[in-house]
């Protein structure tokens, strides 16, 4: 893990195309802006961990599951 210390709207580069910059520090707080392309997505970890949980959750069939989709389909 790389530490890196910054100021109030200093930036650090992550590769050629992602800017993160520090827009406040507030007591034990500190608020950041993230510059990225549109295609990488971006989310605090909470959120991406839970978008992980679900999708991991969504790709479980139990057998019942499939032998309903098997019925449905006339198989």
């Amino acid at each position: 893990m790389l530490v890196l210390t910054r100021k109030s709207k200093q930036s650090i580069m992550i590769g050629d195309g992602i800017e993160v910059t520090v827009v406040e520090i507030r007591g034990d707080a500190v608020r950041i802006a993230i510059d990225a392309p549109r295609e990488i997505p971006v989310h605090r970890k909470e959120v991406y961990e839970e978008i992980q949980r679900e999708n991991r959750e969504a790709s479980a069939v139990s057998v019942e599951d499939a032998a309903a989709i098997d019925k449905l389909l006339g198989g």
